[in-house]
């Protein structure tokens, strides 16, 4: 069986990355390549919709392709708990369609999140650093964010991490009570580093994308299960068996 793919966003970097990709393979068919002048419908000869658009357009897609009665593959970022709330509210409606939010297609960045998720119950002092290419519209990027929430979830029955001075700017913005700092610099595609303080040391967990082609494995992965997950599912740790699954 082929599965026909509409990617919005396709003129976009991760856009490109994805319609190359997808063209290489025998179980998926570029159904078509949707950018900021095309009209969403264009979308409706699909199976799955990727979307790979911007955080002011996401939802919109997202909402046109649901109502559509297609499934949903979501990397864009900007996918806050609200947003997630409602989205769950559309599907609720729609219970036979399925849309995968992914904030990073990479496995090894899902696995550094994984493992400070794990590492973060044993350090009260928890900082993340993340930087990407000068021109990335949003900060902070979704995978700090996602970091940053499950960071929170490790220790919600243990309490929040250790942030001084949180008045002070330069301290970073606060997601889930875990201070982020967001660099924009040209020559970078992407990092994160999830800096944990204890007694007498300090762990790193440093994730660095040197290549758009780590994104190839968790673009492919998430298209191929899309059509197999009905609801929501948030995080490519879901798919590789480090998360709870669908919500």
């Amino acid at each position: 069986m082929v599965t026909r793919v509409a990617v919005v966003g396709a003129s976009g970097r991760l856009g490109s990355v994805a319609c190359r990709v997808i063209e290489e393979q025998s179980d998926l068919r570029l159904a078509a390549r949707l950018n900021s002048r095309s009209d969403l419908d264009e979308m409706l000869g699909a199976d799955v919709v990727l979307d790979v658009t911007t955080p002011g357009v996401s939802s919109t897609v997202v909402d046109h392709a649901v109502r559509a009665g297609l499934d949903v593959v979501v990397g864009t970022s900007g996918w806050s708990e609200e947003r997630l709330r409602l989205l769950r509210t559309l599907l609720a409606g729609h219970p036979d369609r399925g849309v995968i939010v992914v904030p990073n297609f990479s496995v090894g960045s899902v696995l550094a999140t994984h493992f400070a998720q794990t590492a973060a119950r044993f350090y009260e002092s928890i900082e993340i650093i993340e930087a990407h290419h000068a021109a990335k519209v949003d900060s902070p990027s979704g995978t700090a964010v996602r970091t940053a929430e499950l960071i929170g979830r490790a220790r919600a029955d243990i309490g929040p991490v250790v942030a001084p001075h949180v008045d002070q700017r330069a301290r970073g913005q606060q997601v889930a009570g875990v201070p982020v700092h967001s660099l924009r610099l040209q020559g970078v595609v992407a990092q994160q580093e999830v800096m944990l303080g204890g007694d007498g040391e300090v762990l790193t967990i440093r994730h660095q994308t040197l290549s758009p082609s780590s994104y190839e494995q968790g673009i492919l992965l998430a298209l191929r299960a899309a059509a197999e997950h009905t609801g929501l599912t948030v995080g490519l740790d879901s798919l590789i068996g480090l998360g709870p699954g669908a919500e």
